[in-house]
């Protein structure tokens, strides 16, 4: 690869970071256009990264915000990937209010009523 040795592209350390099972799958994410790259959309693949940038993505329902602290040589185990980049995304907040998170098993009737009228009144 050519270029700056403290430079890569985008999906290729999205990949050797783990956050995607294949490099096409980030490779696609970020030709749809869902990553940013300090608050910059992007939709070019071989856009170049480095450290200090910041990534924002959607990966499972989730928005992910990461700054890179190493480019990466190799796709390595989870415990080098995690060293690849600080997680900034912030934490979900939890919510008290679900009556059949107690049990175990399915929820019965009463609580499926709980569940869709808590759902209803998030969408309100």
């Amino acid at each position: 690869m050519s270029g700056d040795p403290e430079s890569i592209r985008v999906d290729r350390w999205l990949w050797f970071a783990r956050f995607f099972k294949t490099r096409g799958l980030a490779t696609k994410l970020v030709q749809a256009g869902h990553v940013r790259v300090n608050s910059t959309k992007i939709s070019k693949p071989s856009h170049s990264v480095g450290p200090d940038d910041t990534l924002t993505f959607l990966q499972a329902k989730t928005v992910r915000v990461v700054r890179i602290v190493e480019v990466g040589a190799r796709r390595g185990p989870a415990s080098e990937a995690q060293a690849l980049y600080d997680d900034l995304t912030p934490v979900p907040e939890i919510s008290n209010n679900k009556p059949f998170a107690e049990r175990k098993g399915r929820p019965t009737k009463r609580d499926r009523r709980a569940i869709i009228k808590s759902r209803r009144e998030m969408l309100d």
